[in-house]
């Protein structure tokens, strides 16, 4: 019976140990961090290969991506400064610098992120009429990536780009714009038909008068 109690015992340190030991290794993969609190205190961030913590009093979170990470925001309603509204679609291009900032200053980054986005675009595009807002793309990426890296940086992120995808106008101005471009294209249409029609009638005077000199020569 004391053999048999030693034997369980023994298979149970010799668990508990393995267990221990597989919880003091974490591999983190390449591009990749996750942070470490140390009794509900941080204490460092793990870096791609191999860690070791301690196991029961470290706390290793969720890992997070360094790479340059690309968020589609849905089309927002923005306001122009002629009281039109237009639907802007982005995209946005970042990069996690500081894993630390990333987890512990902001508790959404991506949200945040998103907000920011939306009420920046708003404060740029109120400022144009609706015709500076779609020839000014370059302008708004320019504008939105300055605040948006200024105000991010505090937080362990880095914008690298800001694109706008579409800039999508009232129907009734498309409607509009669809009439203007057809009554161009018709109008360009009437002219080259004049234009040919006129350089046909000059080549056959020609045509006529060179006959008629060779008719008089004859």
């Amino acid at each position: 019976m004391d053999v048999s109690a030693s034997l369980v015992a023994g298979l149970l340190i010799a668990l508990i140990a393995i267990f221990t030991v597989i919880r003091a290794v974490r591999i983190v993969p390449q591009a990749r961090a996750r942070n470490v609190e140390r009794l509900g205190r941080y204490h460092k961030t793990l870096t791609p290969g191999l860690n070791l913590v301690i196991p029961y009093i470290d706390r290793v979170h969720p890992q997070i991506d360094l790479r340059e990470q690309v968020v589609s925001f849905r089309p927002q309603p923005v306001i122009t400064e002629d009281n039109l509204v237009v639907e802007i679609d982005t995209v946005l291009y970042f990069q996690v610098t500081d894993p630390r900032a990333a987890f512990y200053e902001i508790a959404d980054f991506l949200q945040a992120v998103e907000q920011l986005t939306v009420t920046t675009l708003r404060n740029v595009v109120g400022s144009m009429d609706l015709e500076k807002t779609l020839t000014s793309r370059d302008t708004i990426n320019s504008q939105l990536r300055g605040v948006l890296d200024e105000a991010t940086g505090k937080w362990g992120l880095r914008v690298n780009r800001v694109e706008i995808k579409a800039i999508d106008p009232p129907q009734s101005i498309k409607e509009a714009m669809q009439k203007q471009m057809r009554a161009e294209r018709d109008k360009r249409a009437a002219i080259l038909g004049a234009e040919g029609q006129r350089q046909s009638q000059i080549l056959t005077a020609e045509g006529d008068k060179q006959a008629a000199v060779l008719r008089a020569e004859g």
